[in-house]
């Protein structure tokens, strides 16, 4: 039978097995069952375990927690997997955000961040006082959160003046992503590899772009090469996990999931 036994997921999300059990019975997944009733988990499982977990820890109620993943998983298109969304609570309100939009699964609603707004109509004009490359990336730092494409367009004058910058490379790599190009995004992060060859997080961004791309062999080879220059990089042993999983090999998949396990709880 395949999938991870209850044991298994517990020791690797850090839960009891009883906890385990409990978010079953609270209905937040459905996992199959072996051939004597035990509970075979799978890695998408894993993840919905590890969100739900999350959204209990920051008190909100597992009724809520359980309705609006439910919700969530309706209003994402066909084939695309939670691990694609960043699932956060803000207060006692469920938050979604995928990079280019945040929304509430409970309401379906937009949310607009109408401070943010505000920070970027004050700092924006501060671009006009860049002098050189390493201003222009530290404009670009600043506008990140509060204007996107103001940040992006700042990042590109500081590598039309020093494309050596390998951060804005990286940076810029990750604003194209979060806008839906991953290709674009692919390119930009190996441009900062090419300049440093052992930038953890360049390689990890890569490997998340390359999947996004459905280029799992070359996510792969991303992932090892991260973890190569960054051994403690746990998202990276995560993500390997789910490409394992993939390719039907449950005991790399597992052997990773441990060593995320391991790092997550360090």
């Amino acid at each position: 039978m395949s999938g991870y036994a209850a044991r298994e997921v517990a020791k690797m999300l850090g839960l009891s097995v009883g906890q385990v059990r409990s978010y079953v019975r609270a209905g937040f997944l459905e996992p199959a069952r072996g051939p004597r009733g035990e509970l075979r988990f799978t890695f998408q499982d894993l993840v919905l375990l590890r969100t739900a977990k999350g959204l209990v820890s920051a008190r909100i109620a597992p009724r809520r927690v359980r309705r609006a993943l439910r919700m969530l998983k309706e209003q994402l298109p066909e084939g695309r997997p939670l691990r694609g969304v960043h699932i956060r609570a803000e207060g006692d309100r469920i938050v979604v955000g995928d990079g280019r939009a945040s929304w509430s699964p409970e309401s379906g609603q937009v949310l607009f961040d109408f401070g943010a707004r505000e920070l970027a109509r004050k700092v924006a004009p501060l671009q006009l006082h860049a002098r050189d490359a390493s201003d222009w990336y530290e404009r670009g730092c600043d506008l990140e959160e509060a204007a996107p494409a103001e940040a992006r367009e700042a990042y590109r004058r500081a590598l039309d003046l020093d494309p050596s910058l390998a951060d804005a490379w990286v940076n810029l790599g990750r604003l194209l992503h979060e806008g839906g190009d991953a290709r674009a995004a692919a390119a930009h992060y190996r441009n900062a590899i090419e300049l440093a060859p052992e930038n953890a997080t360049a390689l990890f961004n890569l490997g998340v772009a390359l999947e996004d791309l459905r280029m799992d062999e070359e996510a792969i080879l991303a992932y090892r090469t991260a973890l190569a220059a960054d051994p403690g990089c746990a998202d990276a042993h995560y993500n390997l996990a789910a490409l394992y999983e993939r390719r039907g090999d449950p005991a790399a998949a597992l052997r990773h999931l441990r060593s995320y396990r391991k790092l997550a709880l360090a």
